[in-house]
């Protein structure tokens, strides 16, 4: 069907289509309160980033906190907290790992022998192995569970958003030119499945000179307000470029970052509660 929007629960094929996907059910051990997926038009953004970022800042407020990383052809969460460890399992049951602070986490890296091996695998079988790590998982009593999306629109993501029940969704971007086009598209795809738009971060912003903290404007200016006016959606906040922060993600020490623009983003999206 060429007019398909992807809401089985309104289509009239309902119930003899091919592309109905059945949603994913968390194991009767596991209890996620709250579940937010992170989402790019495309990549090269901070995505990864972003999810890392605030699945730490929402630890440092007590709450407890997963990381599902979806990205499964580009996994990078692992990295980011410096887990080296692989994930073990028994009776059907998926052990995640925890980094240092006690983050839940869960990506295609920890199954792998070798980190650098690639996977090739087709759509089905990638959507179906996020599905796993919704459904087979032990998340323990979390208060968020952080689902790092691949970038794009393409078939794992829409595999993903037909699959999980998502709360809200983050979008993240930066300030270039093609990115209002990026956007829209990811947040028509999100509309037209029903999934809260939580709002939009752009990061790498702006730098902040060293000698005087003026804001320099890297990539141009950000006209991110008016777009966010006019599709009517939310700016949680602007993050700028900052080089130490990037080599610490390299380094596993994402838990070290001290961000305080992050903040008001935390805030905003523990308001949602």
């Amino acid at each position: 069907m060429s007019d398909c929007t992807h809401d089985c629960s309104s289509c009239p094929s309902s119930g003899n289509c091919d592309k109905e996907i059945k949603k994913a059910q968390l194991n009767e051990r596991s209890s996620v309160k709250r579940v937010v997926a992170v989402l790019s038009g495309k990549g090269g953004v901070g995505k990864s980033f972003i999810t890392s970022y605030l699945a730490v800042s929402l630890k440092r407020k007590g709450y407890r906190v997963g990381i599902l990383d979806a990205d499964v052809t580009g996994p990078s969460i692992p990295k980011a907290f410096g887990i080296k460890a692989k994930a073990m399992g028994e009776d059907g049951i998926i052990y995640p790992l925890e980094s240092k602070t006690g983050i839940q986490i869960i990506s295609a890296n920890c199954l792998l022998e070798d980190d650098s091996e690639p996977i090739i695998w087709r759509g089905v079988l990638l959507g179906n192995l996020v599905k796993q790590f919704y459904e087979d998982v032990l998340w323990e009593d979390l208060d968020y569970l952080l689902i790092d999306m691949p970038p794009g629109t393409g078939d794992i993501a829409l595999t993903t958003f037909q699959m999980i029940p998502i709360d809200d969704l983050i979008i993240v971007t930066s300030p270039q030119d093609l990115v209002s086009l990026v956007v829209t598209k990811a947040i028509k795809m999100a509309r037209m499945m029903n999934i809260n738009v939580l709002g939009v971060i752009e990061n790498m912003s702006y730098l902040k000179c060293p000698k005087c903290n003026e804001k320099i404007s890297v990539f141009g200016e950000s006209h991110l307000q008016e777009f966010a006016d006019k599709l009517k959606f939310d700016v949680l906040g602007t993050l700028p470029i900052v080089s130490e922060n990037a080599t610490k993600m390299d380094k596993g020490q994402v838990e070290l970052i001290d961000l305080p623009e992050f903040e008001s983003i935390t805030n905003k999206v523990i308001k949602e509660d």
